[in-house]
């Protein structure tokens, strides 16, 4: 798809912690690896929901690909440019190679998380790194969401400092 296997900067960095960057989504991991934690939580879920009975293998495999999916979407000039439109993401241009695995990577830890602690502990750690994020970025999943399909002007000028 034309992504850059890693950063073009020419280096690989653990964590890149700087959002307003192009450096960002370009690294290991970001202010946006939880949301990917996140996702594995949800795919643990859903999966156990509609599939309960099935083995775990088959539902981390089912996670994975939902993921990757979502990976490939993400990277799409329809998706890309849908984030410079309406979120603070002005210079995001897609994930390198390096971090789409990585989020996928930190997908499938959350779904290990998930498969292994009780639903309220889950819960509380949706909670915990949402807050966190948004603390300290003033974004996370939700936002994220929300400024994809909905995007509201209040949202974005907070987001930007405003």
């Amino acid at each position: 798809m034309g992504q850059v296997p890693i950063c073009k900067c020419g280096y690989v960095k653990l964590w890149h912690g700087v959002v307003f960057s192009s450096e960002n989504s370009q690294h290991i991991s970001d202010w946006y690896t939880p949301s990917h934690v996140i996702h594995g939580f949800a795919f643990f879920g859903l999966l156990w929901l509609i599939g309960r009975r099935w083995p775990l293998g088959l539902r981390l495999v089912l996670a994975v690909a939902i993921e990757a999916g979502w990976e490939i979407f993400e990277n799409t000039d329809l998706v890309i440019n849908r984030y410079r439109e309406v979120t603070i993401a002005l210079d995001y241009y897609g994930d390198s190679v390096l971090n789409s695995v990585c989020d996928m990577l930190a997908m499938v830890a959350g779904f290990a998380i998930a498969s292994r602690v009780p639903v309220w502990v889950t819960v509380a750690l949706v909670v915990t790194l949402e807050l966190l994020v948004l603390y300290f970025i003033r974004d996370n999943l939700t936002l994220n969401i929300i400024m994809l399909i909905y995007p509201l002007d209040g949202i974005k000028a907070w987001q930007a400092g405003g």
